[in-house]
């Protein structure tokens, strides 16, 4: 996933993810829908022309999850966060767990994640 969003159009593809009950959007929805669109993390929905999420937003917002999480439990190894976010990093080798100590601490692999995706910023 190549593509990237500012903090504003993320709020707005969580905002939309939560489920839209009609086809007024909120003002901050409004002003990123072109964007979150065009990038297909959006569509219309055919028959009631309300705004939902596609699987590759879905997708996207997971992926921030990690990302998000990965770099907390690198400041706050105690930190809580996303569980599902925490099982696919444990799973992935991302994260491991202390012995005989509370908390999650980075792997090798996690970080040389981190590090080439700041490298692409």
């Amino acid at each position: 996933m190549s593509s990237k969003l500012t903090k504003d159009e993320m709020a707005s593809l969580v905002e939309v993810s939560r489920g839209l009950k009609s086809t007024r959007l909120s003002h901050a929805v409004f002003k990123n829908v072109k964007t979150l669109t065009g990038q297909k993390l959006c569509a219309y929905e055919r028959k009631t022309g309300i705004l939902h999420i596609t699987d590759l937003g879905k997708q996207m917002i997971f992926m921030t999850q990690c990302i998000d999480a990965l770099r907390q439990l690198k400041l706050n190894p105690l930190l809580k966060v996303n569980g599902e976010a925490l099982a696919f990093l444990l799973r992935k080798g991302h994260l491991a767990t202390h012995d005989n100590e509370a908390g999650y601490f980075i792997t090798t692999k996690g970080e040389e994640s981190l590090l080439d995706i700041d490298s692409q910023k």
